[in-house]
Formats: structure tokens, sequence, C-alpha cells
């Protein structure tokens, strides 16, 4: 049985795990954190995707935990309302939409507990890869070493997996100009199943309930041209913010001193990863470590499913044979992420909800899957 170590147990991750798992293999995925990651923001399941979802049994419980957002509002950084809506909202689209939205976190947990059989290290790393012809050794930075016959990067848009086999981050990755953080906090503005926004010049963000309305999730974000930065280092990252957001009124002075609280705080760069190849010998990446979108296109959960799906059936159909099924994998896929990515990179105006709408209709079913369907 072909042997499989995954790096990363987000969305790519453990839909790969899944599918590999389904289509006989026998996949091992290694995650840095102690347990599943908790926090995020709201994703988006659509089209093609979908498809994905209700192929492993699992769309009808995504639905019974997706969003019910009833619409959203615009202010500005004063708090005066410009405009609303209950037919749109900028994070998933048409209210009606048959798309799901639903919390990163509740996705995850929903595709571990389907890859119950499947070997998880967690709290562990890859800190070094040797390849031959045959398989990968793989050093682990807790546990003993093992031999694998391949080695998948689902690790993200700071994918150690590439860094080992593709080289640095830098040379890869491309900063769209905006930076975003994400944190919870209790839902003290009492919103009723609804997305507030607000914007001030190239400073703004969005709050959003989640949790039958017990909570928020608290976005804030500003763009800028790129910096240096670490990603990791919370404390000065939140200084940052309550730098860039000390002028604004309405609610973000408590919005700021909830963030200093919250112990799920992200802070990162809208970036993408464009590589010219997704696989180098017996190594291959799949999902935001490939080819990320950043969450301003609002299909990098899409793109992320389908990619390991795609690769597992390629795999599949080519009874292992990495080099036939990477080659397949990339060229069905590739077309697919650089679709996704232009909603990203494309200049219109991210308020435009209307042209935002058409445009991710028109590329969230834009592959060929006729024959991978299982």
């Amino acid at each position: 049985m072909t042997t499989v170590l995954i790096s990363g147990a987000g969305v790519a991750g453990t839909a790969l795990a899944y599918w590999l798992r389904r289509f006989g293999f026998s996949p091992v995925i290694v995650e840095k954190a102690p347990a599943l990651r908790v926090g995020g923001q709201a994703v988006d399941v659509r089209g093609v995707a979908v498809e994905v979802l209700r192929k492993m049994g699992l769309e009808s419980a995504a639905r019974s935990v997706r969003t019910t957002m009833r619409g959203m509002s615009m202010l500005d950084g004063q708090g005066n309302e410009q405009w609303r809506s209950e037919e749109v909202t900028l994070s998933a689209g048409r209210v009606d939409s048959d798309d799901i939205e639903l919390l990163r976190e509740d996705l995850v947990q929903l595709m571990h507990a389907a890859t119950d059989s499947v070997e998880y290290l967690f709290g562990d790393s890859i800190r070094a890869l040797s390849a031959d012809e045959t398989g990968v050794d793989v050093e682990f930075e807790h546990g003993a070493p093992r031999r694998f016959d391949l080695v998948i990067g689902a690790d993200g848009l700071h994918s150690s997996t590439r860094d080992l086999v593709f080289g640095p981050e830098r040379d890869y990755i491309s900063h769209l100009g905006t930076y975003l953080s994400i944190f919870s906090c209790d839902n003290f503005l009492g919103l009723e199943d609804w997305q507030t926004w607000f914007n001030e010049g190239d400073v703004g963000g969005a709050v959003f309930t989640v949790r039958d309305n017990s909570q928020l999730r608290v976005n804030l974000g500003f763009i800028t041209e790129p910096f240096n930065f670490d990603h990791r280092d919370t404390t000065a990252n939140q200084r940052l913010l309550q730098a860039r957001f000390s002028g604004l009124g309405w609610e973000v002075p408590r919005l700021l001193e909830r963030m200093r609280r919250a112990d799920d705080f992200y802070f990162d760069s809208m970036a993408q990863i464009h590589l010219p190849s997704w696989s180098k010998g017996p190594v291959a990446l799949v999902g935001d470590a490939a080819c990320c979108a950043s969450a301003l296109s609002g299909q990098g959960t899409s793109v992320a499913m389908v990619g390991a799906y795609v690769l597992a059936s390629e795999l599949h159909r080519a009874e292992g044979e990495h080099r036939v099924a990477f080659e397949r994998y990339e060229i069905r896929m590739r077309p697919f992420a650089e679709a996704n990515q232009r909603l990203a990179t494309d200049p219109r105006d991210r308020h435009a909800e209307a042209e935002n709408v058409a445009a991710v209709e028109k590329v969230k079913n834009a592959i060929d899957m006729t024959d991978l369907w299982v």
C-alpha cells in the first residue's frame, strides 16, 4: 500500500487524507499545532467544491452549521451607515445562494471526523526531507524518522514543505498590499445573523455573528505597501493595528480592546503563491502551499478541496505512479487555480458586490472533472 505523508491538517490536508484513504492509499498527517486549529474566518464552499463535499457524505452536515446571514451594512469610520443589503454579503455573495459559508474550524472538524482511520501526528513538523527514486526519508522535529512513498505539502501560505523542497518563500510569494487580522469576541453589539462592515480610507473591517449569535468574528485590515513583519509576533502586530485604527470611531475602540484579549488572534498579509511547478520528484503541493489565491478571492477553500480531490483521483488513476499523476493533476488544476487567483488581482471595486458575485460565478465551476467523479 502506497504511504503518503501529508504536512498540514487544514482544509487541503484533511480532504486529501480522506480521498487517499478512500482510494486505497495509506495517508499520515503531521500537524505542527497540538490539535486542530480553531478560530479564523468563515469560508465558502462553492460550485464544484460542493460536489466534492457531497461525495464525501458531508454536505448535509456542512449545511447544518452554515452561517445564516440575513444581510449586511456598510458604515464609514465614524459609524454612519452608507448602505445596506439584504440580498448579498461581501463575504459570501448572494444570501439565497446554494453555496455553503461556514466557519473554517467547523469544516475541518467535519473532515477530520471523516478520517478517523487516518494517523495524525499532532505537535510535530517536518525538519528535513531526502528523496530518492523509491521514496522519501523524513526527519521530524520531535518524532522518530520515517520513510514514505510520497510527501504532500498542504501546509498553507507559509509552507515549510515548500521551503525545504522548492526553495525560500520569497521566490514565490506575491504580496497584494492588504493586511488582515481575524479574532473572536463576545457579541457585545447584539447583532443577529448580520454583518457590519466599516471603512475609512485605507483601513476597515467587518464583524459578523457566529455560534447562534453568541460570538463575533472580527476582521480588521488595512492597505499599504508591502513591509517586513513576522506574522507570528502577536504583540507587535496588535500594536500595529492599534496604531492604524486609533482614529476611527463607532465601536472600533471596543473591538481593539477585545483584540488584545483574544486567544485566537491571527494576522498576515494577503498574498499569492506562484510556482512554475507544484511537484518535484515524489513531493507535491496542494491548496495554498501550491497556489494560494488569498482571502481576497473568496475561493481559497474551494480550490483546496478541489485540488485535494483531483490529486488523489489522479494518483488512483495512475495506480500510484506519481510522475504521471502529478503531471495530470497540475494540467487539470492550474487553469482553475489561476482563474481564481485573478479574482483577487483584477482591478475592480471590492465594494461593488454585484460585480464580485458575478466574477465568482464565472470561475467556481471552471474545471473539467468529468472522468474523475466517483
